[in-house]
């Protein structure tokens, strides 16, 4: 469809219109330094446009001569030299041309592989904050369709302009050296092109948007409807009649919109065939005057075929340098998109020198800890509490209560907004960061896997594992027979995010990821949740030797998993409401006993019925 997706050339829309980036010497050297690396071919390009716009002159020059001299002069051999210097001239216009093209062409894709390095540096180290905030549509604009645009911006509009003008200004010196009256009666013709042009083009842009937006309509019920969970839904709700005429509605008014925006263009096309003949003819008819009622003897019929042939070539460059603003202002903003996220600053670095004490047996302590996504609304206010080595702390609280929040500070996916979080006595904000994450493990309740083999995954652990060390710490998971199972073992694709694999095979291989990590610290955040108790009973003594002689936090909603931890924290209102054994905080009558009555009880039978039956 015309204008699909793309914004008009020649308009600013009204958004565009509303975020015109401001112009300022900063963004502007701050662009330019992109280039500046590239200065060297960027003259190449530009004394190869001044070339190829002052040769690009001479077929018309010469077409005069053809006129004058040979075929007036009746003159064969000059003929044929003539033709000869004009294809020449044509030719090396042309590989002048693409060598520009070329050249511009590496630029503009140095500078993008560039800026991508550089953004996805810079994304990778952003914090876990700006991933879940942030949405990922955007994420993904701004590292290929915003930087890939760089090139159109290089290669296109930079490029476009400097040739423009230069087509522009030897075309003008050639029109005014060889008969200035004739130049005047050519550059009359060109606001009659431009004017209708510009009117015309406002009217099919208003036709495209329109078309445009009812067209997102149709694509936005048809992804709806005929997805697998839309058309289940539509059949459960008996829903296919109605859903049909919506449908009907919305196509009949895009084809409505569309033949408009067709006839525009046809009747455009009609009135912009008759002023482009209109300039030759205004032209053959004020050099006939001047050489038939004037006798100018230094007209001649060449330098009138020249002339139209010049006016032809001015009229594509001059309309379009008219877009320059609109053009500049879309290059702009591209950019200040692009430097809008280089500029998004990650408070979680590593510190300058940062220590590396011994994790391997070290206590876990939060001391007074204080978090909140937003100020105005404090999460963690007050959590204080000590894991020690080797112990295994389960945690435990309402949901939206900060569970997962709490430990998410242990490897600084977070940082406290007061207090601090301590490894071994020492603030985690101190601790290199690298050094941090490698020694803490992380089983997290939504497993993800890469769309690569299974091999693949668990190597992510530890890239220079052998197979020796994969299968034991797969069959530790509970998981190295049913890789067996599988045709390609090892070399198993799992699919988009493991959907090849059900809930608990995913669950099993994270963990299994997480046991050839070998980490200090252990977090568990509901690292069973996914499996059915024969699965999570299969990986339990698994999870017991994966925890053994390791400092653990886990957070369940399992009884049976709660009754093996040493002490239970129970986080309310951004503090630790309680803590004790299972046995001391039932007797308390307080938080822990309420959620053990209305969640922990009911899994416990439901998990019974279930073994009674098999």
């Amino acid at each position: 469809m015309p204008g699909a997706g793309r914004p008009p050339r020649g308009f600013l829309t009204d958004e565009e219109k509303q975020h015109m980036p401001k112009v300022t010497k900063g963004l502007l050297l701050r662009i330019l330094s992109y280039l500046k690396p590239y200065w060297l071919q960027f003259l190449f390009v530009f004394v190869a446009i001044l070339l190829s716009a002052s040769v690009g002159l001479l077929p018309s020059i010469i077409t005069g001569r053809i006129v004058d001299e040979a075929l007036v002069g009746k003159n064969m051999k000059l003929l044929i030299q003539l033709l000869l210097m004009a294809f020449v001239t044509l030719t090396v216009s042309q590989v002048i041309g693409v060598l520009e093209s070329y050249i511009n062409a590496w630029i503009s894709q140095r500078i993008i592989l560039d800026m991508r390095n550089q953004m996805y540096d810079h994304l990778q180290h952003m914090p876990h904050a700006f991933f879940t905030t942030e949405r990922q549509g955007d994420i993904i604009t701004r590292m290929n369709t915003d930087i890939s645009g760089v090139s159109s911006v290089i290669s296109g509009t930079l490029s476009q302009i400097v040739s423009n003008v230069a087509t522009v200004v030897t075309t003008l010196v050639a029109l005014f050296t060889m008969s200035w009256q004739l130049a005047l009666v050519g550059l009359v013709v060109i606001p009659l092109l431009i004017l209708p042009t510009r009117s015309v083009g406002r009217t099919r842009w208003k036709l495209a948007s329109a078309s445009q937006a009812k067209h997102d309509e149709m694509n936005q019920l048809v992804n709806e409807t005929l997805s697998v969970s839309g058309s289940l839904l539509v059949k459960l709700f008996t829903r296919e009649k109605q859903e049909y005429e919506r449908f009907r509605t919305v196509n009949q008014e895009v084809t409505k919109l569309n033949l408009k925006e067709s006839r525009s263009g046809k009747w455009f096309g009609v009135v912009m065939g008759m002023f482009t003949q209109l300039g030759p003819l205004l032209i053959y008819f004020a050099g006939g005057w001047l050489i038939i009622s004037r006798g100018d003897p230094a007209l001649t019929v060449g330098t009138i075929t020249a002339t139209v042939a010049l006016i032809n070539r001015l009229y594509r460059p001059v309309q379009s340098l008219l877009n320059i603003q609109v053009d500049f202002t879309r290059s702009l903003a591209l950019f200040t998109r692009i430097f809008d996220y280089f500029d998004m600053k990650n408070p979680i670095v590593s510190p300058e020198n940062g220590l590396k004490p011994d994790l391997k047996d070290a206590e876990i302590r939060y001391d007074h800890a204080v978090f909140s996504y937003d100020p105005a609304k404090p999460l963690l206010t007050d959590v204080s509490f000590t894991v020690p080595p080797g112990k295994m702390y389960a945690i435990v609280g309402p949901s939206g209560s900060g569970k997962s929040t709490v430990v998410n500070l242990i490897p600084r996916l977070y940082d406290v907004t007061g207090g601090a979080v301590r490894l071994g006595g020492v603030d985690v904000r101190d601790m290199d960061l690298q050094y941090l994450r490698e020694n803490v493990g992380v089983v997290t309740q939504e497993t993800y896997l890469f769309n690569g083999t299974i091999r693949e995954n668990l190597l992510y652990a530890k890239a220079d594992a052998t197979q020796e060390e994969l299968e034991q710490a797969c069959k530790i998971a509970s998981i190295d027979e049913y890789i067996r199972a599988q045709p390609d073992g090892y070399d198993t694709v799992v699919g988009n995010r493991g959907l090849k694999l059900s809930g608990g095979e995913k669950q099993r291989l994270s963990i299994a990821r997480v046991i050839l990590k070998d980490p200090r610290i252990l977090i568990l955040d509901e690292a069973t949740s996914a499996l059915d108790s024969i699965s999570e009973h299969a990986i339990q003594d698994a999870l017991e030797q994966l925890m053994a002689g390791r400092t653990s936090i886990v957070i369940a909603h399992r009884l049976s998993t709660i009754l093996k931890a040493d002490r239970i924290l129970v986080v309310q209102n951004g503090v630790i409401a309680e803590q004790g054994s299972h046995e001391e905080l039932l007797a308390r009558d307080g938080v822990y006993r309420q959620l053990y009555e209305t969640q922990f009880r009911t899994i416990l039978e439901m998990e019974e019925k279930h073994e009674h039956k098999a």
